[in-house]
């Protein structure tokens, strides 16, 4: 099993541009090729600046340089960003292709990332993570069908994939998650598992002891250290999971994403939903 096709969404913000390195580099430590998905949207600051002219009355040539402006910039960040695709395909000798979507973008990534094996984005959550409300990142997790890897929108990133942590908790999305990250432990330089509440898991729900998570991941010729959490609250799991991992040193966190898709709305669990509106680490996630 292998990662043949990386799929990273890009933009025309700045940190698009660390989603192309980032996964240019795990692009590499994989094999993969690497798929540029130029998404040309306008961000919510040029909507709002746009509707704030509008509103007040401003004259059509003026609406019309605007959006000339926006037009100019979303197509200088696609000429920079493909060429810097180039240079770094050319850098790594990778196989590398780019691709460009007018807007409305977003609706056609799904149908992307279904023929790829990992897609990467950047994560999008509402700031006020209300439960009602659901993000592109959301809808990628649970309507895809493929593993999403969620970069923070913040912090500096140098590297992906070379040491990996596991967030365990014995459940069938903590299971769903492990299998799709498989390829990437298995070509990672370490790898640490964090167990939550193992012995709990085992008294009380049947669980198999974290030393066979252990073995399993030995079998893959995966070599893995224990970090092991106990009688966390729950609102304090995700920032646990992330200061471990990075205390650790990983550069990724794994971790199943929980939730219930009903009639098209998200419900997600509170972990998930903490992670997502609090990520420091890049998170992969599958549901």
């Amino acid at each position: 099993m292998a990662l043949k096709d990386l799929l990273v969404c890009l933009d025309a913000s700045e940190r698009s541009r660390v989603r192309l390195r980032l996964a240019a580099d795990l692009a590499q430590r994989n094999g993969s090729c690497i798929t540029a998905l130029y998404l040309r949207e306008w961000s919510p600051a040029q909507l709002a600046r746009r509707q704030t002219a509008e509103l007040a009355g401003r004259p059509l040539p003026d609406i019309e340089a605007l959006n000339a402006a926006v037009e100019e910039s979303i197509d200088r960040a696609e000429r920079e960003q493909s060429g810097e695709l180039e240079e770094l395909a050319r850098r790594y000798h990778l196989q590398a292709e780019w691709h460009s979507v007018a807007a409305p973008a977003r609706n056609r990534v799904t149908q992307h990332a279904r023929y790829a094996d990992l897609s990467i984005l950047d994560v999008d959550m509402p700031a006020d993570g209300a439960a009602a409300a659901y993000g592109f990142s959301e809808q990628m997790l649970f309507t895809s069908g493929r593993p999403t890897l969620l970069i923070p929108a913040a912090g500096s990133l140098e590297r992906l994939g070379a040491h990996v942590a596991v967030a365990w908790n014995s459940s069938r999305a903590a299971a769903r998650a492990l299998n799709d990250a498989l390829p990437l432990l298995e070509r990672s330089d370490r790898a640490t598992v964090i167990a939550l509440d193992p012995d709990a898991l085992v008294t009380r729900h049947g669980a198999l002891p974290v030393s066979q998570l252990l073995e399993h991941l030995r079998r893959h010729g995966i070599t893995a250290q224990l970090i092991e959490l106990a009688d966390l609250p729950g609102d304090a799991i995700a920032d646990a999971l992330q200061s471990q991992a990075a205390a650790a040193g990983a550069d990724m966190l794994v971790a199943g994403a929980h939730g219930h898709t009903w009639l098209h709305d998200v419900v997600l669990g509170s972990v998930t939903r903490d992670l997502l509106s609090r990520l420091r680490l890049p998170v992969l996630m599958s549901h």
